[in-house]
């Protein structure tokens, strides 16, 4: 562990210090660096809090981008050591000359490009000449963090924030209330100012009464409040309504989770938490409420608030621009009711939670009893409120942060940071949660499985390619299971003459949808799906590799029929995998029919300026040069190759811009001579798009597919036009869309399976290492793999 960070000089210790750099030598290619000066644990702070999750959470998204160092806010009463080792300068603000050091350090140090500074007028108190004068003396770009903007303010508090805002490059605040005060009270131009919430922690939203079980509190009615304790927070008003409460809820358990505030303990000890306890005895409470007196750990606190019923927010301060605590509990799935601060009015409209007036015991009682007797309402709430906050997600925070520091610290130099984003751990953990010992169910209500969507021949195809790609990265014998489930699934679609139905309910029987649906896709999935498992015939057991062959010989003699240019190009992935596995004739003249209809298409369509299959952009586009591509490396013939490449091209200019894709929206499809949709985006266009960009990069090896792969598989980490997560790093599920001004926050299977197959299939282009694998080209593989001995001879 690193040393606490050591004084350079006498006059400098616990004013400004900076670490022993012996311990750390400088790397060569050193990144650049972003000056967080906050309040930071141990201190036990709302602030210090949020600056540490903003910078764990920028690290665990970004690498190779920047280095997030620190500078932690002291003062006399509150001194501490620190361990982190990004804890680079301690700053005493009730010394008046740290503020002339900090800035002298921080400006002789090239590698600081940006600083970012968490305000709160607190930590300033009899400070705010030294402070100004101390952004005033900075050479580098600030961005200052408003946690509280005061409306209204007298001309002397007003002038000290202007004086403030007179030195610095940006302003964030995290709600429209707050933006709009700083325009209309302190007349800052709105470009200057950035919105961002105070980012929240994903939750896998584990069952209510398991977590009541784990912690004692089985057939109660939780109610909760959490933080750090004083007498702002109101707490007597959720104890005076109890007994009204209590009296048609008996069960109920007032829960008050945290400490008292630091500061007030060395001004007053626990005056007030001896209060609220006089009030439960003088109100004979003692059953119905517990105090929870630590500073709970993180992993503990979101499962307290996901055991709640409902959540209390009483505080009485009704210029508290935001709160933590408040965005939690939304974000773990609790019904709030709250008073009228901003924050709350902003996210509470009566389908999200609701508003009470401030010390007003009698409507807190009426609003709890009338949730508490509404199950269905409570499940609204829970999901609006889900929807409501999901953009707050600590993950899109970070990401919005990021491309604020780029920005700001790039205006001064270019190329300053550049944003490298960071692949998430591979995790099925989602995709087993909707496997059944049935199948894969279609869709999911948020993150749990929907059993009366019932399954698709489509999502266990695309599961049983995504599991076999984990199988052959990992050999994880888990994996078997699974892919024998989605095996003997699509054996259960198959009739008996080789074709499939997509369509199965809960109870296992055939739905009306497959006489209604054009079932063509689903059998080209089926057939790619099965070519892909051959595939795997070397590493796979025997007897999953014989059945994946004959279920999949046994469907080619529906091929000559198939005509639906995706369905062709579907089974032509099929063809071109099982012949990496065994070389027959029957599979290369499969594969040139379909390829040479897919040709024709091509070739009756395309013009100078539209050079595609058909005369309109719809689903699922990349696979079509692609297949012609696989068409291309079976058979080595040049016209596959010109016309794969001609296409792909075309494609990846409707697609893509110099920072990010935007696939064709699936809400009005891109018709030759018209305007394309900008929004409407699907996971599954994605993977699609990511899969042929590593097919024609190892063919082709040109560096600009590796380029448009990255930039593609970014879109599901944040850089997408909303700057939102499309993948839960928590639950392993992938969100359902894209739209215009929201993410659908259900994680079906298809989309699941999408960011599978795409994480897949990056994995040995791009990784997180500095340098990459660069594999021997699938035309290369074809020509020099060991040929095995048919199991099956040619027609």
């Amino acid at each position: 562990m690193k040393t606490p960070p050591k004084p350079l000089t006498t006059l400098l210790s616990r004013r400004v210090r900076s670490v022993n750099e012996i311990n750390y030598p400088i790397n060569k290619n050193e990144l650049p660096q972003i000056l967080f000066i906050s309040s930071y644990p141990p201190r036990e702070c709302g602030i210090a809090t949020y600056t540490e999750d903003l910078i764990d959470v920028m690290n665990a998204k970004f690498h190779h981008s920047f280095e997030l160092k620190i500078c932690a806010l002291e003062n006399e009463n509150e001194k501490h050591t620190y361990t982190n080792k990004n804890v680079d300068y301690i700053l005493d603000t009730s010394e008046k000359d740290s503020f002339d050091e900090a800035a002298t350090e921080i400006n002789e140090n090239d590698k600081i490009k940006l600083v970012v500074i968490q305000h709160e007028f607190g930590f300033y108190v009899k400070k705010e000449k030294e402070f100004v004068a101390f952004l005033a003396k900075l050479k580098k770009p600030v961005t200052i963090v408003f946690h509280t903007v005061l409306p209204n303010p007298n001309e002397a508090f007003k002038q000290n924030v202007l004086d403030i805002l007179d030195h610095v490059s940006s302003v964030v605040v995290m709600t429209q209330n707050a933006s709009q005060l700083l325009i209309r009270d302190y007349g800052v131009v709105e470009a200057d100012i950035t919105i961002i919430p105070h980012g929240t922690h994903l939750v896998a939203h584990t069952d209510r009464e398991e977590l009541k079980a784990k912690y004692g509190f089985q057939d109660r009615k939780i109610l909760s409040t959490f933080g750090l304790l004083g007498p702002g927070k109101s707490i007597e008003t959720t104890l005076n309504a109890l007994p009204a409460i209590i009296k048609e809820q008996p069960e109920v358990l007032f829960l008050i989770i945290g400490k008292t505030h630091p500061t007030l303990m060395k001004e007053e000890g626990e005056l007030y938490r001896n209060k609220l306890e006089g009030i439960v005895a003088s109100l004979g409470l003692e059953k119905n409420v517990t105090f929870i007196n630590e500073y709970v750990k993180l992993e503990a606190l979101l499962e307290y608030l996901q055991l709640t019923d409902i959540y209390l927010f009483t505080s009485k301060d009704p210029n508290q621009a935001v709160s933590g605590t408040f965005s939690y509990a939304m974000s773990c799935g609790c019904p709030i009711i709250s008073t009228p601060i901003p924050h709350a009015k902003e996210m509470l409209d009566g389908n999200t939670g609701i508003l009470i007036d401030f010390d007003q015991p009698e409507q807190l009682a009426t609003a709890v009893n009338r949730l508490l007797s509404n199950p269905e309402l409570r499940k609204n709430i829970i999901v609006n409120g889900l929807h409501k906050i999901a953009p707050t997600a600590w993950e899109n925070a970070a990401v919005a942060h990021a491309k604020l520091f780029q920005r700001l610290a790039n205006k001064k130099q270019p190329g300053n940071i550049q944003l490298h984003y960071r692949n998430p751990e591979i995790n099925l953990a989602h995709l087993k949660k909707m496997t059944t010992d049935f199948g894969m169910l279609q869709f999911s209500k948020i993150n749990h499985p929907d059993l009366e969507s019932g399954y698709t021949l489509d999502d266990n195809a695309r599961a049983m390619i995504a599991v076999g790609q984990h199988f052959k990265l990992t050999l994880d014998n888990r994996d078997l299971e699974y892919l024998s489930t989605y095996l003997n699934f699509i054996e259960f679609c198959q009739q008996p003459d080789g074709s499939f139905l997509n369509y199965v309910d809960i109870n296992k029987q055939f739905t009306d949808q497959n006489g209604d649906d054009n079932l063509s896709d689903s059998n080209g999935r089926a057939i790619w799906a099965l070519g892909y498992l051959a595939s795997l015939t070397d590493i796979i057991p025997e007897d999953m590799s014989i059945k994946a062959k004959i279920l999949f010989h046994k469907s080619l003699g529906r091929l000559n029929d198939m005509h639906s240019p995706r369905a062709m190009a579907f089974a032509i992935k099929g063809l071109y995998y099982y012949n990496r596995d065994e070389e027959i004739v029957e599979v290369i003249n499969y594969t040139r029919l379909l390829a040479d209809r897919l040709v024709q298409m091509y070739r009756h369509v395309s013009v100078s300026d539209w050079m595609w299959f058909e005369s309109y952009l719809t689903y699922a586009n990349s696979v079509l040069p692609e297949a012609v591509l696989c068409a291309y490396a079976i058979t080595t013939d040049s016209v596959y190759k010109e016309v794969a490449k001609e296409s792909f091209d075309f494609l990846l200019k409707n697609t893509f811009s110099e920072t990010g894709i935007k696939v064709i929206s699936n809400r009005s499809w891109h018709i030759k001579g018209e305007e394309k949709e900008d929004f409407g985006e699907q996971p599954i266009d994605v993977a699609y798009t990511i899969m042929a960009l590593r097919k024609f990069h190892d063919i082709f090896k040109e560096p600009s597919y590796l380029e448009k792969m990255e930039i593609a598989f970014n879109w599901f980490l944040g850089n997408n036009h909303l700057s939102q997560i499309i993948y839960n790093p928590c639950t392993g599920g992938c969100y359902d869309g894209l739209e215009e001004k929201s993410v659908n926050l259900n994680q079906g299977a298809e989309s699941t399976i999408s960011y599978l197959i795409a994480r897949l299939s990056i994995n040995k282009h791009l990784s997180n290492q500095d340098e990459v694998e660069h594999p021997q080209s699938e035309l290369e593989m074809s020509k020099t793999k060991k040929r095995k001995q048919k199991l099956f001879a040619p027609k």
